[in-house]
């Protein structure tokens, strides 16, 4: 990313350059990507070609103002933070789920920072629902208390880190580096497999300064200061102004779930 790039991104999220990649500027950059850019599948249910390079990831969240799911929203965030100073390390995490069963390989992607000043931290805002700031790996194994949840990473006897939200495990992180390029099968699967929840559901979500706001198919739900309320949208028409009112998304058509699967190049 040039500076230009890197100057329109901060203003897709309104936060101004830091002067330096320090431990407040990341938590600053993490929550402000959590309240602009909504975690989102759509692109799958459109027939959108998705593909995981720098340059489509950043076009799609700055120039296209859509969100994306985790391999678009933690590589396009990676890219902001490298062009901040920040040093970014990409890894491969599998999601734990029913019954405690591993996802598969490159099931998620997260991020290493290492800060100004010494710190490392783990930085995610391509996981729905997780923290709202970034977890320190200086506090192994201690409970680290956010507005999302009080989350502990563990370091497994292979070296993996566990990483839980209020005493349930979310996914297990591999600490070898890796590149975009190397998650290219696990979301061609999620892209197109019909054993993958992004297959058999549509969602955009966001968090908020007050809670968050989802649209799953027609349903759109709000939380705000612990309230909960849902309103089925009854045409597409709703469906659209939805999009733009609350995501900031403007499309021509309103996504629909795929019955059949005819994406095609590469995914992610």
């Amino acid at each position: 990313m040039d500076a230009a790039q890197t100057d329109e991104y901060l203003r897709r999220i309104g936060v101004e350059r830091p002067p330096a990649p320090t431990a407040q500027a990341l938590r600053t950059l993490h929550l402000a990507h959590l309240r602009s850019v909504p975690f989102e599948n759509l692109s799958i249910h459109l027939a959108e070609h998705i593909e995981l390079t720098e340059d489509a990831l950043v076009d799609k969240v700055v120039a296209r103002r859509r969100g994306g799911f985790c391999y678009e929203l933690n590589g396009a965030f990676g890219a902001l933070l490298g062009s901040l100073g920040f040093e970014v390390t990409t890894l491969q995490a599998r999601v734990h789920g029913e019954g405690g069963r591993l996802g598969i390989p490159y099931d998620h992607m997260a991020l290493r920072v290492a800060t100004a000043g010494g710190g490392e931290w783990i930085a995610d805002v391509g996981f729905g629902t997780n923290s709202h700031l970034p977890l320190d790996l200086g506090a192994l194994g201690t409970e680290q208390h956010d507005p999302g949840g009080t989350f502990v990473l563990t370091r497994t006897g292979e070296g993996d880190l566990d990483v839980s939200r209020d005493g349930t495990p979310q996914y297990l992180m591999e600490q070898r580096p890796r590149v975009l390029a190397d998650f290219t099968a696990g979301a061609w699967y999620h892209r197109t497999s019909p054993d993958s929840h992004f297959t058999r559901s549509l969602v955009c979500s966001m968090l908020t300064r007050d809670g968050r706001i989802t649209l799953s198919g027609r349903q759109l739900t709000r939380t705000a200061d612990g309230q909960r309320g849902t309103v089925e949208l009854t045409s597409e028409a709703e469906v659209l102004d939805a999009y733009r009112t609350h995501f900031g998304i403007v499309l021509d058509r309103a996504p629909e779930m795929a019955t059949t699967l005819r994406q095609t190049g590469t995914a992610g």
